[in-house]
């Protein structure tokens, strides 16, 4: 039987839930490193900040890995890491210490964004580099099986039902009766005015603010897409039913447009801007040559 740590290794991706300034929880994919420490190292780009503001809020996070994709895993189980974070103000451009391996690691699995490093390409995406560090402390840790059954929703006019159509399954992203995060991958089926989601027993899942998030990648951790879908999770005399408000797409869109790309580059240069002009930092330069020696040492890519 595989380990607990090496399974959590294994998955390429996780997703990682922060509470908003109004208690509510979100998530969004992420990648990091499992330390010797059992500590996680995580990271955030300054294009994409608010994972860092919610933690210097409010430390509770929850960790869940369960999109196998890539992993290797035969019928893994999702595994939910709950802890208290913390993410310090400095902005981090060398590639060094464990930062260092997290970086050769992403380059290893993700061969696509080792062009981030070409001229003329590294001069519109430095923001890229520029990394606030999060490190999550373990307090609770629980599996369970993985859905075996499907999502029942179609394209319909519901919120978010043609995004979710496209999943067999989805992150219910929720809190507990503490306010505190929590996950669990579960499945959905459209109702007139909602999504009717199972809840897995023992979850600790309470009524209030939540979400559903879809992602994806492929062998490569390319073709990358996701979405947030934020309402209001209810409990009624059939179960649990999240009421949609919001649909959030932060990146690729699931209508993917030509100029997708070109947007995400604009909006994260802007936010990297601010995020330095706020707090009166000169922007940092980038040490081009310690991450291409990175890139150098790697196993050649076909990509």
């Amino acid at each position: 039987m595989t380990s607990l740590p090496a399974v959590i290794d294994a998955y390429r991706t996780c997703e990682l839930a922060t509470l908003t300034k109004d208690g509510s929880p979100v998530a969004w994919p992420t990648s990091g490193l499992r330390l010797d420490d059992g500590t996680f190292l995580l990271t955030t780009s300054l294009g994409y900040p608010q994972k860092a503001y919610n933690i210097r809020r409010d430390s509770r996070v929850a960790l869940l890995f369960s999109e196998p994709a890539a992993s290797g895993l035969a019928a893994p189980e999702q595994i939910l890491v709950r802890g208290v974070a913390t993410c310090p103000e400095e902005v981090h451009t060398e590639p060094s210490g464990d930062l260092g391996r997290l970086w050769a690691l992403l380059m290893e699995r993700q061969p696509s964004s080792q062009k981030y490093l070409n001229w003329p390409t590294n001069t519109m995406t430095d923001f890229y580099y520029m990394r606030l560090k999060i490190t999550v402390q373990p307090t609770k840790v629980v599996t369970r099986p993985l859905p075996t059954v499907s999502n029942a929703v179609t394209a319909t006019g519901l919120l978010g039902a043609e995004v979710l159509a496209q999943y067999p399954t989805v992150v219910l992203i929720a809190i507990d009766e503490a306010g505190a995060p929590t996950l669990v991958r579960t499945t959905v089926a459209a109702e007139a005015d909602g999504y009717r989601v199972e809840v897995p027993e023992g979850t600790g899942i309470a009524e209030g603010p939540a979400g559903l998030l879809v992602h994806r990648h492929d062998e490569k951790l390319a073709g990358l897409h996701n979405a947030n879908i934020r309402g209001i999770l209810t409990a009624d005399e059939k179960g649990w039913l999240l009421l949609p408000s919001k649909l959030v797409e932060p990146g690729q869109r699931s209508r993917a447009s030509v100029l997708d790309p070109i947007r995400i580059g604009r909006e994260c240069q802007a936010t990297t801007r601010r995020y330095l002009d706020r707090r009166n930092l000169a922007r940092p330069s980038i040490p081009w040559d310690a991450y291409r020696a990175i890139r150098a040492s790697l196993p050649k890519s076909n990509s």
